[in-house]
């Protein structure tokens, strides 16, 4: 068997219909390398796409061609296309011919192309995909993760059904089961021979086996193996030591026919309401982040370096463990998360039977939701960082009987193909009963209106969190949480110590929880045995739900909060990271509140003008910048804030003390601090009770010049990787000037292109295809993707400041 990445020589075009094809339609069809993301492309206007949900992108319907030669030997071999996910309703065609389709947007899949090929020659296979009022964020449009073409003799290997388990471990020696499935698609009964190995992360070999296997023709095996491995290196977050099994094929005559091999990693968990979650026996606390799929700048195509790179930036910020919100996870990331050792709470749906957009997967629900659980847990079986299965995001269905029938049906197909997983729901206890009280709401609302946008907000957190915590919540969802091993809960750190008390054999995970509510979320986790973590929403950025977390300045008393906000935000602007890689500052205070940090943490809250007040979202972190450079006249009044988990803090301004103030647990690890601007050097001195101290800074900037680093300056020449270049307005000392806004222009040459340009601002009109880019708080991010073995050369210029180049290499895979 070869498996080859599909990703080059296609083309792209917006797809009207077959009519105006034949009448002579607009053929214009763009080149393009995959993954690709067709809806990042189009201009974003307030009228287009489905407005804030999906940031105002349009949405539409494009058909990807490419042209590939058949050889006329693959007569006597089996050739198929595995696409890991087409956002939308994807129509697949060979040769004009209709070859299959797959509804849902995040499953992996696979079409043959036997019937349609013609040998010795050029074929051509399309793609059409199309979204429109379907997703409640930023779905984006095409084929935006890799493809690869399968080719196997007509005895081969399923390689994408091979199941690796490790049922019994301890320090002397592991089992590792295998079961491999062998198809024979020839004419004739065939007697084989198949040999499986498992070698460790040095490619040492530590157990194999062989044996015959007679497979009638058109009929297929199952081949399990008991292998054994002395002294195994078990796969954890802080060790993600892999394994690779690998499986041989052999004809009547000895000839290797086909061949196939899988990383695994050898590890147990266990789950108990005393004990918690339990890997390798060590009890662990998830430090959860829920993540979208896009990749910010690029939109949601999934370009694996990409991966790779958010799994890097949010294990470094604190996370252990990642949530797919609300489809599952891409085999690029889970690669990354086996390497670098992140655990994976894989998420199935968003909806099932009640739609959330006029065009969602609800239309699809009923008749294909068994294909897509049974592809996602195809995809997740040998991964080792993947713990958890969900069979949901906030199902409506979750508070009825009905339901929770729907629930057992999904949990039990899931367990029907891996046993060796738990099953959690995610649900939000105010959305599985609205119907019940949402007429109440509705007129408490109407009331607290007359009084205000923060009566509005208030009575609607109030009411929120009081039915959360009701009985008729822990009633109606009870049957729902029942059919899992754990029950998610969304924003209902409440319930926690109840439900211990009320179901003592419940085991209980934060699937959603608010940035703005760290400290209490953590401390409720920390404190009750039968909680095994919590994931906030969100760890990074992503592109749609526009403005959950932003901040409003704004003068109109009676303004209303907690609308869409208007064109042209972009982002959610509730990630701990943003959509640039940058940790925001609810990064640091998170990883204070982890215990993870000891050093205090300074941010300084944006200065308001006179007469306007600042209005936070719900999921709004402070609007704090970690800078002490403003453009501001000195003895503008300044609200600092400090992080930390010291006793006190003292505040310093040009070495002289203006403030010492209680800090640490009791302060909710956060002190505010007013002071008057004045250039110079801000100081943050943390004082322990035992009288320890821990000291950190922010000088104002002097004259700043661009700054340009590579996160890598050799890349591999593939489709799959990538160069994040940081764009930095830095002075002499290397100080970040954040209150200067200067526009970029990058051009790059040679063996690149400039795939996307961006920054972290979250309401922009610009686009990510633009050469030219405005900084953010003193930064702007360009991402370069290789085409070609050779030399890059990138050049960064801005109005007034000298231009900067910097090169990189690419080298062969």
């Amino acid at each position: 068997m070869t498996m080859s990445l599909f990703n080059d020589g296609w083309t792209v075009r917006r797809k009207v219909s077959g009519f105006v094809d034949l009448l002579g339609g607009d053929d214009a069809a763009t080149p393009v390398t995959l993954p690709h993301d067709a809806m990042r492309d189009l201009p974003r206007s307030a009228r287009d796409g489905d407005g804030p949900s999906t940031a105002f992108f349009p949405g539409g319907e494009v058909e990807y061609t490419k042209r590939f030669q058949v050889p006329l030997a693959w007569r006597q071999q089996r050739v198929s296309v595995e696409f890991e996910g087409v956002y939308r309703d994807a129509m697949i065609y060979v040769n004009g011919e209709f070859a299959g389709q797959w509804r849902y947007g995040y499953s992996v899949f696979r079409i043959s192309l036997d019937a349609h090929l013609r040998y010795g020659q050029e074929n051509t296979v399309s793609v059409e995909a199309r979204a429109h009022w379907d997703s409640r964020w930023y779905s984006g449009l095409g084929i935006y993760r890799d493809v690869r073409l399968v080719v196997a003799p007509l005895a081969h290997l399923a390689d994408d059904r091979v199941r690796i388990t490790t049922p019994d471990v301890d320090a002397e020696r592991a089992v590792v089961e295998s079961a491999v499935i062998v198809k024979n698609e020839d004419i004739s009964t065939r007697r084989l021979t198949l040999e499986v190995a498992v070698h460790d992360g040095d490619g040492a070999l530590v157990a194999s086996d062989r044996g015959p296997v007679t497979i009638v023709s058109g009929r297929e095996a199952i081949v399990r193996n008991r292998l054994f491995v002395e002294a195994p290196r078990r796969w954890s977050v802080d060790h993600p030591n892999l394994y690779h099994f690998s499986a041989r094929l052999l004809d009547e005559d000895g000839a290797a026919l086909d061949a196939v091999e899988v990383a695994f990693g050898i590890r147990t968990i266990r789950l108990d309401p005393r004990r918690g979650l339990r890997i390798n026996d060590e009890t662990v606390k998830l430090r959860g982040a829920c993540v979208h799929h896009d990749n910010g700048p690029l939109g949601a195509a999934t370009i694996r370096r990409a991966e790779e790179r958010r799994v890097e930036l949010l294990k470094e910020a604190g996370f252990n463990a990642i949530r797919s919100s609300h489809n599952p996870l891409s085999p690029a990331m889970l690669d990354a998360c086996d390497r670098l050792g992140m655990l994976v709470f894989d998420e199935a749906f968003d909806a099932w039977t009640e739609m959330n957009k006029p065009f969602d997967y609800t239309l699809d629900f009923t008749e294909w939701w068994e294909r897509d659980v049974d592809a996602m847990v195809r995809k997740d079986f040998n991964h080792p960082s993947v713990i958890l299965y969900s069979i949901g995001n906030e199902i409506h269905e979750y508070g009825s009987g009905a339901g929770a029938v729907i629930a057992r049906d999904i949990a039990e197909r899931i367990r029907a193909q891996d046993s060796t997983r738990f099953v959690t729901t995610a649900i939000s206890g105010f959305w599985a009963v609205a119907a019940d009280v949402i007429d109440d709401l509705r007129g408490r609302l109407d009331d607290a209106a007359a009084r205000g946008v923060n009566d509005v907000m208030n009575e609607m957190t109030e009411f929120f969190d009081a039915v959360t915590v009701s009985d008729v919540v822990g009633e109606k969802t009870a049957e729902a949480h029942g059919v899992a091993d754990v029950a998610g809960l969304n924003y209902a750190e409440a319930r926690y110590a109840d439900d211990g008390v009320r179901f003592p054999n419940r085991v209980v995970l934060g699937t959603e929880t608010n940035p703005r509510d760290t400290a209490v979320s953590w401390s409720r986790t920390l404190e009750h045995d039968h909680v095994i973590g919590g994931f906030t929403w969100t760890g990074w950025d992503y592109l749609g739900e526009v403005g959950l977390g932003r901040t409003d300045y704004t003068d109109d008393p009676t303004e209303r909060g907690g609308g869409d906000p208007a064109y042209p935000w972009l982002t959610s602007w509730s990630g701990d990271i943003d959509i640039t890689g940058v940790r925001r500052p609810q990064s640091y205070f998170r990883e204070i509140v982890y215990g993870l940090r000891k050093e205090p943490y300074m941010a300084v809250r944006r200065p308001m003008a006179p007469g306007v007040r600042r209005l936070e979202m719900q999921w709004a972190w402070s609007d704090a910048v970690s800078s002490w450079t403003w453009d501001v006249e000195s003895g503008t009044e300044m609200e600092v804030e400090v992080y930390s988990d010291a006793a006190e803090i003292e505040l310093e301004l040009n070495g002289i003390t203006v403030d010492r103030r209680p800090s640490g647990r009791d302060s909710g690890f956060r002190t505010v601090f007013t002071i008057p601007y004045e250039r110079g050097t801000l100081a943050a001195v943390g004082i322990g009770a035992d009288g320890g101290r821990q000291r950190t800074e922010l000088h104002t900037a002097g004259t700043s010049a661009l700054v340009v680093t590579a996160d890598r300056r050799t890349l591999r020449a593939d489709d799959g990787d990538l160069a994040y270049v940081g764009i930095e307005l830095r002075d002499e000392l290397g100080i970040l000037d954040t209150a200067r806004e200067v526009t970029v222009t990058v051009r790059v040459d040679g063996a690149g292109v400039l795939q996307a340009l961006a920054s972290g601002r979250p309401s922009t009109d610009e686009s990510f295809t633009q050469e030219s880019w405005r900084t953010y708080d003193g930064r702007a991010l360009a991402i370069v993707r290789p085409t070609a073995v050779g030399s890059i050369s990138m050049q960064v210029s801005a109005e007034g400041l000298p231009a900067v180049t910097i090169d990189l290499t690419t080298s062969a895979v």
